[in-house]
């Protein structure tokens, strides 16, 4: 048995962005730094902040009056910075630089009197972010069943948007329908997949016909680990989401030549490293990097914490 190992893999820049903003307010501030919801989909890198003092609270009537709270990768709505403020908390935005885009565009859309078409997954809470932009002339369309049967006010008035971690085939299966019905359709002025998921997705593209089993590692609830475990299974082999080496079962690789191994833009390499050790105590001879997409992109720390 052998390995081939994607890259690029795991951190994206915008989840390093938003786990160095608690690193750097729990020393700054000192604990506890509290953080609405969990800061990246990803129980590991969650479990080892709440180690070092972070509190993870699903509303912000559970931060105490004056505390600092974090915002998540995903972004939120504008009426939770407003909650905040009531509040009176002090709050700093570790939201993605790229979903805040997708933000900008919602409300360029909005300004324009455009109904917005939110190409996503409506329960994810990057989207209910950006709905919460425009609740009012927002449609999520999540499959292109979805998109024969949408109807909007004026089809000559429409703006389409895109959750930042979809897989592209999925988006553009949409969009192609979207196109179709609504020849104004109005598209961001740049592409709102993230540059990160769109190169995890290609480096296993690039490995079909190479690889018998897929293990990618990730979180269960991380949109676009699953994405990446729908992409390998798409090729026509078994592939597996998991989040560490003990959820690795040895039946997964048993009998397979090759294993191809990636991990979602919140994975920690530990896990990879992990999961890695794990197969070549199961037999695997060689383990190999394959080299895809070079990633050079930074993102600035937030005000608060640089």
């Amino acid at each position: 048995m052998r390995v081939l190992l994607c890259r690029p893999r795991g951190f994206c820049a915008g989840v390093e962005r938003a786990i160095e903003a608690v690193e750097r307010a729990l020393q700054k501030f000192g604990p506890p730094i509290y953080v609405r919801h969990e800061i990246v989909h990803n129980k590991v890198v969650v479990e080892d902040l709440r180690a070092k003092g972070a509190v993870f609270v699903d509303e912000l009537t559970d931060v105490p009056q004056g505390a600092h709270v974090i915002f998540s990768a995903h972004g939120v709505a504008p009426q939770v910075f407003d909650e905040a403020d009531t509040l009176q908390l002090h709050r700093i935005d570790a939201t993605c630089p790229l979903v805040t885009k997708v933000h900008a565009e919602a409300k360029r859309f909005a300004r324009a009197d455009d109904t917005i078409l939110l190409i996503g997954h409506r329960e994810h809470v990057e989207v209910v972010g950006v709905v919460g932009e425009a609740p009012d002339r927002t449609i999520v369309v999540a499959t292109p069943e979805e998109a024969e049967t949408v109807e909007v006010p004026d089809p000559e008035k429409i703006g389409v948007l895109t959750q930042t971690t979809l897989s592209v085939d999925e988006m553009n299966a949409v969009m192609t329908v979207l196109r179709r019905r609504f020849p104004a359709l109005k598209t961001p002025r740049k592409e709102d997949i993230c540059y990160a998921t769109t190169n995890r997705q290609m480096a296993v593209k690039d490995l079909a016909g190479r690889v018998d089993v897929w293990l990618v590692i990730g979180d269960p609830t991380s949109s676009n680990s699953n994405r990446l475990r729908e992409l390998g299974e798409s090729q026509g082999v078994p592939a597996h989401l998991l989040l560490d080496a003990t959820q690795l079962d040895p039946a997964w690789v048993e009998g397979r030549g090759t294993v191809g191994v990636t991990s979602g833009a919140s994975t920690p390499e530990v896990s990879v490293a992990a999961v890695v050790a794990r197969l070549c105590e199961l037999g695997a001879t060689s383990v190999e990097e394959v080299d895809g997409a070079i990633e050079t992109v930074e993102f600035t720390l937030p005000l608060e914490v640089r």
